[in-house]
């Protein structure tokens, strides 16, 4: 089949790849010339394992292109995918569509030809009928049909999660529509994953339901873990014991730092504004929004408390500023609320990424980059891991000890243990929702 990508960030990139390794003709569009010249060069602008090698390959097979020409793009095409950003709007905490209907009625002044028009983006419900509206506004003779097929892809496994998902989700409104979804995902059919073909507001929900329903996983058991530490409880046991319930299930139950990226702080607002307009408060979201919030905060007091409660004049050696591993994405990660109050109250911060360097230096001002967790420490009052990198997991502690001024650390991921603190030589050790070092 031949596809057009409407969008080059991060998920109509990683769709457009896949689907070309699908064996189907893809081009992806973006009207950002530089972008475009960069990955015609085989040059990908973002970060996520596996991309770079999947792309070139399906480039030199000749089933991906890249253009700025919408046009040329969906001649011939019987798909197109709508997948632009939907940021959280000012003001009102809603999805702002303006890319999104931006980019319907340039499809319909493009289009000649039948095709179904996909909506990729994560969009509040009764967009994709909006979407509808605004193409036959524009091009009231074209044949088309509109479908809504939101992504799952977790950042640092998103090849993996498309090729091999949990579902896929597909809101149609006829057969026709229908039939040119099941042959693009015609490999996953055959592999028996499955695939919840249902209606267009109902696609659109899961979508929300399920990001938001893991929001409230993570800031519960972050909640339990403040509890844990009031009562001497260990919340990697809490989380183990849950866990093992097969009605819970183990997965999104680590205490940290709060959760950010591109989907849980947007999709959350956005699920909260859709419950206001519909006078059907979406009261567990909103509170997961605010917990969320408190929880980020906590763990500036956490290391304030290090810090004999002042940051002045101290230098503290941050480890990880992206939301994730395995990512370059620092939107609305812990970092960007934690690494500010830290300079703010007078600290001397230096940070180490792996890969969030070049994006850290336009966020995060007044932070010096290091090579490595070594270089960072060296001198420093106070250690803090914020992102759970494996290059984090397996530290000499007692070489990055030696190296500080003062050896404190703020192990905000529970990578650590108490006990391997001490034994390293520092002289004091907290963590979230476990007893600290030495014990209060």
């Amino acid at each position: 089949m031949r596809i057009a990508m409407i969008g080059t960030g991060y998920v109509g990139l990683v769709s457009g790849v896949c689907f070309s390794d699908f064996g189907h003709d893809v081009v992806c569009v973006d009207k950002d010339a530089s972008k475009i010249e960069r990955l015609e060069n085989g040059q990908i602008p973002i970060y996520e394992p596996g991309l770079e090698r999947l792309l070139a390959s399906n480039v030199a097979a000749g089933r991906l292109s890249f253009t700025q020409d919408l046009k040329s793009a969906i001649a011939g095409a019987e798909a197109v995918f709508i997948a632009v950003g939907t940021p959280t709007r000012r003001g009102d905490g809603h999805a702002d569509l303006t890319y999104v209907m931006a980019a319907a009625e340039e499809i319909a002044r493009a289009a000649d030809d039948y095709l179904v028009v996909v909506t990729k983006s994560t969009v509040p419900v009764g967009t994709n009928r909006e979407v509808a509206r605004v193409i036959r506004a524009a091009n009231p003779d074209l044949d088309f049909d509109v479908a809504s097929n939101p992504e799952f892809l977790r950042e640092g496994a998103a090849i993996d999660d498309f090729m091999r998902p949990d579902r896929v989700v597909v809101g149609v409104e006829t057969d026709r529509a229908a039939e040119v979804m099941e042959d693009i995902y015609r490999p996953l059919f055959l592999r028996d994953f499955p695939i919840v073909t249902t209606d267009l507001e109902s696609a659109e929900m899961i979508k929300y339901a399920a990001n938001a329903f893991l929001a409230t996983k993570i800031t519960f058991i972050n909640e339990i873990a403040a509890l844990c530490e009031k009562t001497g409880a260990d919340v990697r046991e809490v989380s183990k014991g849950m866990g093992l319930d097969g009605r819970i299930g183990n997965k999104f139950l680590h205490a940290g730092p709060g959760y950010g990226g591109s989907c849980f702080p947007k999709d959350t607002s956005a699920l909260a504004r859709i419950g206001q307009e519909h006078a059907s408060p979406m009261v567990i979201t909103e509170a997961v929004i605010q917990v969320n919030d408190t929880v980020k905060r906590r763990m500036i007091e956490k290391l304030r408390d290090l810090c004999e409660g002042s940051f002045n004049g101290k230098k503290v050696a941050v480890l990880g500023v992206t939301f994730k591993p395995n990512t370059d994405d620092m939107r609305d990660a812990p970092s960007l609320t934690i690494i500010p109050a830290l300079v703010g109250g007078g600290a001397k911060v230096h940070a180490v990424d792996p890969q969030g360097h070049r994006e850290g230096e336009g966020l995060l001002p007044h932070v010096n980059w290091e090579a490595d967790a070594y270089a960072a420490a060296t001198d420093a009052d106070l250690v803090v891991i914020l992102t759970e990198w494996n290059e984090f997991r397996a530290l000499d502690l007692s070489r990055l000890a030696a190296l500080m001024a003062t050896p404190k650390m703020a192990d905000l991921r529970n990578i650590y243990s108490a006990d391997d603190a001490s034994e390293a030589g520092f002289k004091a050790y907290v963590s979230i929702g476990r007893r600290p070092y030495p014990d209060a």
